[in-house]
């Protein structure tokens, strides 16, 4: 065992005085699990924007008692340099060790001179966001591991505009923490701070404020049919509250919930990966819907801020991606916005460079202006921040990153999956009033190149079948190897590829025409170079 190491796990061996983590660090020791203890104390865990994020046990490298109550010293220090009388809301979801985490915060923020608002039940992320700017802290923290396994839990920091710290506050913060000890830290009593005034519990009239704020981005006048029904998970986490709530000011009182899902529970019992983007995470969901039928099925991650969907269509449920909603939502919200006499031209939505590239077709198809970002919802965050600082709040349209997360209206400065289980019914609904599903409205997007319509794509990103023609064709299929191509197949057996250049900085159009005779495919490849260069510019 490394001697420097070896010396951190003497000190907790000797300072550890929580029963669990004494338990644990007495078994690894008399193990000798020398690389199980290698692991737990070579390092300490990482703070950066995203603040820490770990499995739980005892260690530096670990999520902890002890590791929460350096890093929020760490948050108290930086508060009182920054603050006059500083304050700050406190929020935790369903994970394990959630609430033991937040009363060691709020007792070492409050024994620092930070006064904690804090809520007296598990909420949803951008309810914490929502509540520093309601509220007017200082700052805001919420212990939540998002959609990690069970094994996890983390720390986020929020600044005083509901947003995810800065690189440069992230760096402060991580320097006082690494000045702060482990043990000895000053930590104030939790009944004693509820009785001097400096713990306080959140009244629900934030979260009633935070439903509201939710519900005024609704499409005006908009009530779902009675008839109209949701199958809805929770996934064990803290979504149940709101979506219940946003689903009922919107009309909808069929809401089946996945009775395996619907209680918090830290330990996810029935899926390892508690993430939506992920059909495993749907499966109860889906195994439901095929029983009640539903006119859809919504998922929210265990700190409700991103979303799943699954849509009837052609007798099956059907996933929609990321992307898919996001692109959905922008172009559903830029045509509500113009059939309310809105200007699109005026309007501003935000994705992240990793995002699918159609909204940029969208924005110069529809003429509102697009903004890409860095990959961090934060950034989405700061163009809301730019746009009220320039007074031009109301010009925002929605922000959406490609791991299904969303943000309409900007009563947050994070993505909020409880407006957007609200925004997906509100479009479904208007879709299906007009005789379409979401699936036949991601494809209407997309329906002609050079006016021929698409009768197929292939992205071969994905290694698809290899395409064979004719022959005996015994054996199995072969597949190819992934690679950055796209193929669009058109009417009349026509097609467009797309593949950037192996050698040189550039994008190909591969244009493949068929027509009756020579000058019939010569003019159908004039127009498919046409729309291939009007794509590039």
């Amino acid at each position: 065992m490394d001697k420097d190491v070896q010396a951190i796990i003497d000190v907790w061996h000797e300072k550890v005085t929580i029963p669990d983590l004494k338990e644990e660090l007495d078994a690894l020791i008399a193990a000798g699990d020398e690389d199980k203890l290698f692991d737990a104390f070579y390092r300490s865990l990482e703070f950066g924007t995203a603040g820490l994020r770990g499995t739980l046990g005892v260690g530096t490298n670990r999520m902890n008692e002890y590791v929460v109550g350096q890093a929020t010293k760490g948050v108290a220090d930086y508060l009182n340099a920054h603050y006059e009388n500083p304050t700050l809301a406190l929020a935790r979801d369903s994970r394990l060790k959630g609430e033991e985490f937040q009363k060691v915060a709020a007792g070492i923020l409050a024994a620092n001179g930070v006064k904690v608002f804090l809520f007296p039940r598990i909420e949803p992320v951008p309810t914490l966001s929502f509540a520093v700017r309601h509220l007017g802290t200082s700052a805001g923290i919420v212990l939540t591991a998002s959609h990690n396994p069970a094994a996890y839990n983390g720390y986020k920091v929020y600044n005083d505009n509901g947003g995810q710290i800065t690189d440069e506050a992230a760096a402060e913060i991580s320097a006082n923490i690494a000045a702060a000890d482990f043990f000895g830290l000053e930590c104030m009593d939790f009944d004693e701070g509820l009785a001097n005034g400096m713990i306080n519990w959140i009244d629900d009239e934030v979260i009633d404020a935070f439903i509201a704020a939710v519900k005024k981005v609704s499409i005006p006048g908009f009530k779902a049919d009675e008839s109209y029904s949701v199958v809805y998970t929770p996934l064990n986490g803290t979504g149940m509250e709101c979506v219940s709530k946003i689903l009922k000011e919107i009309g909808v009182d069929k809401v089946s919930v996945v009775p395996e899902q619907a209680n918090p529970d830290g330990h996810f019992p029935t899926c390892t990966y508690p993430n939506p983007e992920f059909r495993a995470a749907l499966e109860l969901a889906l195994k439901l819907a095929e029983e009640v039928k539903p006119n859809l099925v919504v998922a929210t991650d265990p700190d409700a801020d991103r979303m799943g969907t699954a849509i009837p269509h052609a007798g099956e449920y059907k996933l929609l991606s990321g992307n898919e909603m996001g692109v959905l939502l922008m172009d559903w919200l830029i045509n509500m916005a113009e059939a309310n006499g809105e200007d699109p031209k005026t309007k501003v939505a935000v994705t992240s460079i990793v995002s699918s590239t159609m909204p940029d077709a969208l924005a110069k198809d529809k003429g509102f202006e697009l903004r890409r970002v860095l990959t961090g919802f934060k950034y989405i965050g700061d163009q809301i921040d730019q746009l009220k600082d320039a007074g031009e709040e109301d010009r925002y349209l929605m922000g959406f990153e490609e791991s299904y997360g969303y943000l309409v209206g900007t009563h947050a400065r994070d993505k909020d999956a409880i407006v957007a289980v609200e925004m997906c019914v509100e479009m479904a609904s208007d879709y299906a009033s007009k005789g379409m599903d979401l699936y036949e409205a991601m494809d209407a997007l997309l329906t002609e190149i050079a006016g021929l319509k698409v009768v197929g794509m292939t992205d071969f990103s994905k290694g698809p079948e290899m395409p064979r023609v004719s022959g005996l064709q015994k054996e199995a299929p072969q597949f190819l190897p992934p690679a950055n191509v796209i193929e669009y197949a058109l009417e009349g057996d026509n097609k467009i590829i797309f593949r950037p250049s192996g050698t040189e900085p550039k994008i190909k159009a591969y244009l493949f025409a068929k027509g009756a005779t020579r000058a019939d495919a010569e003019a159908i490849e004039a127009k498919l170079r046409a729309a291939a260069e009007e794509i590039f510019a």
